[in-house]
């Protein structure tokens, strides 16, 4: 090594971040702007972490995909477009998830060099507060620091009698490259990541049955919304079955067969590959949590104060390792308020102003709290809701299913949710998030112009529906 390596792995830095998803590499980026001296670990070979590869940007780029080929096969001819024969190229079609991920990693390395970010790859352990080794194939460093940020993210929840073994009983990982089309899938876990995973290769031809153990989909979305989405992906060919459970599996030559029981009673069902989607688990593992004493939670969160420190001094966490929704804008806010307060600045996230977004067909998005949780809060609410079926952009599109729903406080107007199933619902949910940010009355919103003809004027109407004054139902 020669001199000047030394002296700069002698100089401590700033700030360590462990983890380079979208918590960490947002917060490494923020703390740049604000001056500090940055290092990013990352055990992975490419930046972004789980979002980036195998989570929210390759299932969005194939659900895209796999949406315009069910256009393509099912909805063209309405439009006056004839063809005449659709074939599916499964290499194609992953191969383009492949280049949107790759873009997309080479841009957060990109901007790693442009903000001075120094980039260690390998596998993080915390030795003390201040000290952080890192050990990769063929070497290990310690890095010395003033203040350590967890951003590892989690992994997926495996269920005991169907472990994972990456060919036939997958995670969402590997059913983001399955190198076939299945001709039956069970999905266990109807949560947005089994729905949207399901509804991928629903539409690409497998058979899909989703089962559930509680008495609904999408636990904590607006339940008649859930409703109607569970109604909808059914007519598009998914088979839903709730209060099941999955009990066992076992594995044939070329399938699984499952054990499921409903009620008591008990059958098996057979199918090419068992998606398991259940839920995920904060991932800490070889850190050295338990030696250094930071507290957690039962299930494994690490505990944090307003700053975001745990209870060991110096050393911080954020996103999927700390209680909260597992969503990666939740992760990005927390990284940029965490180091923003170590460096004097009194930010803050509004948990009750993150957006959560299921991207099935149709999409469903909710921000702030349901008609369900309001009634457990005893909040007096107003509720106003307008159908896409009376809009005159969604019949343009030929995408009316849902509706739009506002809840508002009964006594200042202010508006405390918006759940919208519907065409677009992730992006029109933006402006929902933006009304409570800023403490927005359904007044307020229905008193803003939208242009004519869109799909945000369903969200004026429900607006307008708060006070029994919808314009066009």
């Amino acid at each position: 090594m020669s001199p000047s390596e030394q002296t700069k792995n002698a100089q401590p830095f700033d700030l360590v971040i462990i983890g380079a998803g979208p918590g960490g590499y947002i917060a490494a980026i923020r703390a740049a702007q604000l001056g500090l001296r940055v290092a990013c670990v990352e055990k992975e070979p490419t930046l972004g972490g789980t979002c980036l590869n195998i989570g929210c940007i390759p299932s969005k780029a194939l659900l895209d995909s796999s949406e315009l080929y069910a256009q393509a096969r099912q909805h063209l001819g309405s439009h006056g477009i004839r063809v005449r024969e659709v074939e599916l190229d499964l290499a194609a079609l992953m191969a383009r998830k492949d280049r949107v991920v790759k873009v997309l990693t080479q841009g957060i390395a990109g901007l790693f060099k442009k903000h001075g970010i120094e980039r260690v790859h390998g596998s993080a352990r915390i030795l003390a507060p201040g000290r952080v080794v890192v050990q990769n194939s063929s070497s290990q460093r310690e890095l010395a620091t003033k203040r350590i940020l967890i951003a590892t993210g989690s992994v997926p929840i495996a269920l005991p009698g169907l472990p994972f073994d990456g060919e036939r009983i997958l995670s969402s990982t590997e059913a983001l490259s399955l190198p076939f089309v299945p001709q039956n899938m069970l999905v266990v876990g109807a949560g947005a990541v089994g729905l949207e995973l399901g509804s991928i290769w629903s539409r690409l031809g497998s058979q899909v049955l989703v089962v559930e153990f509680l008495d609904r989909i999408l636990p904590g979305m607006d339940r008649k919304l859930a409703d109607l989405l569970q109604k909808s992906l059914q007519r598009q060919g998914l088979r839903i079955e709730l209060q099941t459970t999955a009990r066992s599996a076992e594995r044939t030559a070329n399938r699984v067969r499952v054990t499921l029981d409903q009620g008591g009673k008990t059958a098996d069902v057979e199918a090419d590959v068992v998606l398991v989607a259940v839920g995920r688990k904060p991932y800490t593992d070889g850190l050295g949590i338990e030696e250094l004493g930071i507290k957690r939670d039962p299930k494994g969160f690490l505990l944090v104060d307003q700053d975001y420190q745990t209870s060991v001094e110096g050393i911080y966490a954020i996103g999927d390792v700390i209680p909260g929704p597992m969503l990666a804008h939740k992760a990005e806010e927390e990284g940029i308020v965490a180091v923003e307060r170590m460096c004097g600045t009194a930010s803050h996230v509004n948990y009750e102003a993150i957006p959560n977004v299921v991207y099935t067909t149709p999409e469903l998005a909710a921000v702030g709290v349901t008609e369900e949780g309001a009634r457990e809060r005893g909040l007096d609410v107003r509720i106003g809701a307008f159908p896409f079926l009376a809009n005159g952009r969604a019949r343009c599109l030929g995408e009316t299913d849902g509706q739009v729903k506002v809840i508002a406080d009964a006594k200042t107007d202010r508006i405390l949710g918006v759940h919208i199933l519907g065409p677009r619902a992730s992006d029109l949910i933006a402006e929902a998030a933006l009304a409570i940010e800023f403490g927005a009355s359904a007044e307020d919103l229905a008193r803003t112009c939208h242009a004519h003809p869109t799909l945000p004027e369903a969200l004026r109407e429900a607006a307008l529906a708060v006070d029994g004054r919808p314009l066009n139902i």
